[in-house]
């Protein structure tokens, strides 16, 4: 049996994309998918994301991380998902589309990609952290010369806390390099490693850094080794909501996948 399959990135973090709504794919093939990401054995890729029929909305995405999971919401693999589901002709240059976290709406202007995130109600401060969830669990840590840091030691060792261990949390350290302007750095579980950015965690930073007085604007950009993003949004009294995750995502090549896994 054989599959087609797309690859996409958005600021370098990458994905395989397969049209599944003819449920011909075994998104229950742990294995499989692990494998099929995998960057030696496989096609390579931080994360699997297929689309699916969901009544009443443009589609449903379904992400997995690398090591075959299913897992939560991918910000940037969610803008890379509409820009998949425009070259299927699902849509056009809107979309209204469920994830395991909800329902998103994007807008498309060439290749960038603005994607609705949902609403923040609760952000914790733990000694100068911040721990908070954009869909994803993360941890956002202020530091300086995040360049330098060794983020998979690092990240590796706070995703891997008695605290967050079960569950896993995505680590970003963050170093404020100019008017609403930060650089992140991403450690992400189910990756277990650095990768070149995250969408759920750039949003994540914005939030914490509003909330931490680092930055008083609601529109902050975020430059991570992948290249930069925007986050958007409006907060009413305790509540962070109108989040808008931006930035380009790129179809890269597709293929045929044949199942002699």
């Amino acid at each position: 049996m054989s599959t087609k399959f797309y690859k996409y990135q958005a600021t370098g973090n990458d994905f395989i994309l397969i049209d599944n709504r003819l449920k011909t794919f075994d998104k229950n093939d742990t294995k499989l998918i692990s494998r099929l990401c995998n960057r030696n054995f496989g096609i390579g890729a931080d994360g699997l994301i297929l689309v699916e029929e969901e009544k009443e909305f443009d589609f449903r995405m379904v992400y997995f991380n690398s090591d075959g999971k299913q897992s939560s919401m991918c910000g940037n693999g969610g803008r890379s998902i509409v820009s998949f589901a425009k070259r299927l002709d699902i849509i056009q240059n809107t979309a209204t589309f469920v994830a395991i976290d909800g329902i998103h709406q994007a807008f498309i202007e060439d290749d960038f990609i603005k994607l609705k995130m949902n609403d923040v109600d609760e952000i914790k401060i733990n000694n100068g952290d911040y721990i908070l969830d954009t869909g994803s669990p993360h941890f956002v840590s202020l530091r300086k010369n995040v360049s330098d840091l060794d983020v998979k030691k690092q990240g590796s060792a706070i995703r891997n806390m008695d605290i967050f261990k079960k569950k896993g949390i995505n680590v970003n350290f963050v170093e404020h390099v100019g008017d609403n302007t930060f650089f992140v750095r991403t450690y992400e579980r189910g990756v277990e490693s650095e990768t070149l950015s995250c969408g759920t965690g750039v949003t994540a930073v914005a939030i914490a850094m509003h909330l931490s007085g680092k930055t008083s604007g609601n529109k902050i950009r975020l430059n991570t080794l992948g290249g930069f993003l925007e986050v958007h949004f409006n907060k009413n009294e305790s509540i962070y909501t109108d989040i808008w995750l931006c930035g380009p995502s790129e179809f890269i090549f597709e293929g045929i996948l044949n199942y002699n896994y």
